[in-house]
């Protein structure tokens, strides 16, 4: 995470109280800040940067009806795919077992001279009805 715009993401979301991740340009998962460890289960610390391939398999997002998605389906694969602002309503099962109800938004991040830096993910949870 070299890029200077990428240090200060990570610093914004480190100071938010909303889940926030960062993800490289190729997916690889680069950060995530502290509520959303909450909501995914396990310490950034403890998970380090993985890849899309590794991170989509833990985390198993569904759609509500509990059907498995692909990485294509997901808010951020359709985001990656089309380089634009994405939002979409996931269930996500975390890394202990508990399945939770989330809007999600992705959109890319694009540095100065129009560098395409990777992107950001904000989860929202749903109340339980």
């Amino acid at each position: 995470m070299a890029d200077v715009e990428l240090i200060l993401m990570k610093q914004v979301a480190s100071a938010l109280a909303m889940p926030i991740l960062l993800v490289g340009s190729d997916g690889t998962l680069l950060f995530y800040n502290e509520p959303a460890e909450a909501l995914l289960g396990e310490r950034y610390d403890e998970t380090g940067e993985i890849s899309y391939a590794e991170w989509a398999q833990l985390f198993k997002p569904m759609d509500r009806s509990g059907r498995e998605l692909s990485s294509d389906e997901t808010t951020l694969g359709r985001a990656m795919r089309t380089n634009r602002p994405t939002h979409g309503e996931i269930s996500l099962a975390d890394l202990t077992g508990v399945r939770r109800d989330l809007s999600v938004t992705a959109f890319p991040l694009v540095g100065q001279n129009d560098r395409h830096l990777g992107f950001v993910v904000l989860f929202w949870e749903d109340p339980a009805e």
